[in-house]
């Protein structure tokens, strides 16, 4: 059973090797420190960072990420330390917000490595502070234990440093930030600088308990953030990334969308209908703060998918506050002896039960208000998405053009909870993209996959990666991104027939170990180079036939004809390739690699985990409902890929757009 840990509360650790999951709901930097029986840090080599990832028994994460994932080697680490402190930062410089008290509370989760989650904790209570000591896994009695500490620094990293002992804390703070600074560092510039989250205007009633809600039961996670048990969990991420699943806080919750700070301009001015007294607010596409109407709607996506985790979780907390009241009520009555008299006791369970059923009853009314709101948003915000933004039935594909620059994210699928499977979210990943992306082509245990056997799993895992890179081709200006393909056993010719015949890749695809190993060695040397010439600021230096356009290797049914070599190398890919613009979409089922042992796990878990059919295995980063993934599907009959295959080629040959 997971322990939901509140501040200074302990647990004891029943296993040494451990993961540490954190959810922030915004980029953050990860790190942690090694202390001595006070906790105090005897320099610099004990301070695991993204410029200094890795001690003995630790590794935290190399940028500032929405999502991160910390080893932990309890075993490993020295005989002299007795304290492992996990620390959380805002990255400064980063156009991001300042302070924790403007997002949403991080999350920090302890788990084992086949994700089962020990112990949460949800950091809540802060305002000012840019820093936070998470929690700390201490030694007692011989023994381990984790305590949530939530202690936050107004000072950021250089005081929350400087309080564990470390001299020169200034310093080391700014190297720390520069480091992340230089992690974020791509081959091609960004979109411009634009408000990820803004002030939201509520289209939907507030939620009012019928009574003081209970702490819902937050599953086990994304990032992005699990909602399932496993090693294939993850979480919705993009904007706000995925992670594992964001556990309670203590005390009475606000499921209402909270209040954001925002510098975009406010959004357009309400109708005059929808400022009518008694009449509800009429949805409005593009109804959300941002400096332009892809950004507007970006934000109000995201809204709406707030929105409906906040408002389904307000509706599971009262429905269970009135099942555990009714409990209450029957032991009590029960316990008196007097109820078995005269039919008290019947009485008795008819009242509870007549109260549970009234309390349902109002909670689902305002549960289907929300639902019946949010799903005439989604009805005129789905029709006016870019193309980046829109499923490939909408017939804003009908007029596509290649664009002249990168939008801002990019859609991946679908997103719905058991309360209403007919509304839809869609699942916007932020672009360039910060991670790659892995199709699981395995047997889940959804019930899609099991109805479904293995060889059309494959197929449909390679035809919805192929749908992927399309859309990446799509969104993308002209000759500003490649793809690659590693296809080693052949298998994926007919999947693969659009991307060849369009004459849209780079090459054709590798096959055999020879094939494996020239790929992987060419996309190798891209990342070197770029990773050179950014940190010795010569981006003008790097040879005339360097691509430095963004590049995506799709590797077909890892790990057939990889060998050693070039298996370290696809996890270097993994690792350092999406700093510099170059990315990962894998097709494969990881039972296929087991034979690597655990030497792969740091190679899944930098990978977004999306499947073919429908599967329940995301969370949102605010409350961690499990959401169902539904992949983005071409209409019966469409040849939309081909036809926008044919303008990408088109638009290569000229140089122009079509």
């Amino acid at each position: 059973m997971t322990a939901e840990l509140v501040r200074g509360q302990n647990h004891t650790l029943p296993q040494t090797r451990l993961e540490i999951r954190v959810s922030a709901g915004t980029p953050v930097v990860a790190g942690a420190t090694l202390g001595d029986e006070r906790g105090t840090v005897h320099g610099i080599e004990w301070i695991a960072h993204p410029g200094s990832p890795q001690l003995p028994g630790l590794e935290v994460s190399k940028q500032a990420a929405a999502d991160h994932r910390l080893a932990v080697d309890l075993d490993a680490v020295p005989a002299a330390v007795h304290r492992v402190t996990v620390l959380l930062a805002l990255p400064m410089d980063a156009g991001g917000p300042v302070r924790f008290g403007a997002v949403a509370a991080p999350f920090v989760a302890v788990t084992g490595l086949e994700g089962t989650e020990i112990a949460t904790f949800t950091l809540t209570g802060l305002d000012a502070e840019s820093a936070v000591a998470a929690l700390e896994i201490y030694r007692r009695q011989g023994d381990w234990k984790v305590r949530a500490v939530g202690q936050g620094y107004a000072g950021g990293l250089a005081a929350m440093l400087a309080d564990q002992g470390v001299t020169e804390a200034a310093e080391l703070a700014r190297s720390i930030h520069e480091a992340v600074a230089r992690g974020m560092a791509r081959s091609v510039a960004p979109p411009p600088p634009r408000t990820p989250e803004g002030d939201r205007v509520r289209h939907t009633a507030a939620i009012v308990d019928p009574a003081p809600p209970v702490a819902p039961s937050a599953g086990p996670a994304p990032t992005l953030p699990t909602a399932a048990t496993g090693p294939t969990t993850d979480s919705a991420a993009g904007g706000p990334t995925a992670g594992p699943s964001a556990g309670p806080a203590t005390g009475p919750i606000n499921y209402a969308h909270p209040r954001r700070q925002a510098t975009a301009p406010p959004p357009p001015p309400p109708t005059a209908a929808s400022a009518e007294p008694g009449r509800p607010a009429q949805p409005v596409a593009g109804d959300a703060t941002g400096w332009s109407m892809e950004e507007r709607l970006y934000n109000q996506v995201w809204g709406m998918f707030e929105d409906l985790a906040r408002t389904t979780a307000a509706y599971r907390s009262a429905v269970d506050f009135a099942e555990s009241r009714m409990d209450q009520e029957l032991d009590r009555a029960l316990s008196d002896p007097r109820s078995r008299i005269g039919g008290a006791g019947d009485r008795a369970r008819q009242e509870a039960r007549a109260k549970r059923d009234q309390l349902t009853d109002r909670a689902r009314e305002a549960l289907d208000r929300d639902l019946a709101q949010l799903a005439a948003e989604s009805a005129v915000v789905e029709p006016a998405l870019p193309a980046a933004f829109a499923a490939w039935d909408n017939p804003v594909w009908h007029a596509y053009r290649v664009p002249m620059e990168i939008p801002m994210a990019l859609r991946i699928g679908d997103l719905h909870l058991p309360e209403n499977p007919d509304l839809h979210i869609p699942l916007l990943v932020r672009l360039p993209l910060e991670r790659g992306i892995w199709v699981d082509s395995g047997r889940t245990a959804s019930e899609a996959a099991a109805l479904t056997d293995t060889d059309r799993l494959r197929r449909l895992a390679m035809d919805n990666a192929v749908a992927h890179a399309v859309r990446l081709l799509a969104v993308y200006p002209a000759g500003e991104f490649s793809v690659h393909v590693i296809d080693a056993a052949g298998s994926a010719a007919a999947a693969l027939a659009p991307l060849v015949n369009s004459g849209v890749l780079a090459g054709p695809p590798a096959a055999g170990a020879g094939g494996v190993a020239s790929v992987l060695a060419r996309l190798t040397r891209r990342v070197d180079l770029v990773q050179m010439a950014i940190r010795a600021g010569a981006a003008d230096s790097l040879p005339p036939d360097l691509d430095t356009g963004e590049q995506l290797l799709i590797v077909n049914d890892f790990p057939h004809g990889f060998d050693d070599r070039a298996v370290t190398q696809l996890r270097y890919l993994a690792d350092e390739g999406p700093s510099v613009g170059v990315h990962l979409l894998m097709v494969a089922d990881r039972e296929d690699a087991s034979a690597y042992g655990p030497v792969l796990d740091p190679l899944w878990r930098s990978l977004l985990r999306i499947t073919p059919v429908a599967d329940d295995h995301l969370a949102d980063p605010w409350v961690g409902h499990a959401w169902t993934y539904e992949p983005l599907r071409t209409p019966a009959g469409s040849r939309v890929l081909e036809q926008v295959l044919a303008q990408v080629a088109a638009a290569r040959r000229t140089g122009r757009r079509p």
